[in-house]
């Protein structure tokens, strides 16, 4: 009876497990979707304003290839770097993020 318990235990816990491994998955993609989106638009307004990366690398003190992994999708910045983008960008987060 107990070694059946112990089975009811570790069920549960596998459960829980690919519960959690499936919701990190979702979470992760989800991100991935933003930080192309957030790309995407960065780089048609900055293209749209006649700048280059060196110019938005310049203004906000990072290298130009933390710009080019934003505008690639492949980094997910913060918030606070975010809204240096749409400062140096002269747009607002609204429109940088949309």
């Amino acid at each position: 009876m107990v070694w059946v318990a112990g089975e009811g235990i570790f069920s549960l816990l596998h459960y829980n497990i690919i519960l959690w491994y499936n919701v990190a998955r979702a979470i992760l993609w989800i991100m991935k979707t933003e930080s192309v989106k957030l790309g995407k638009n960065m780089k048609r307004i900055r293209s749209s304003k006649g700048l280059t990366q060196g110019d938005i690398f310049r203004s906000l003190g990072v290298s130009r290839g933390f710009i080019s992994n934003i505008e690639s999708g492949k980094t997910n910045p913060t918030l606070s770097t975010i809204a240096k983008l749409a400062k140096a960008l002269g747009v607002s987060i609204e429109k940088l993020m949309k």
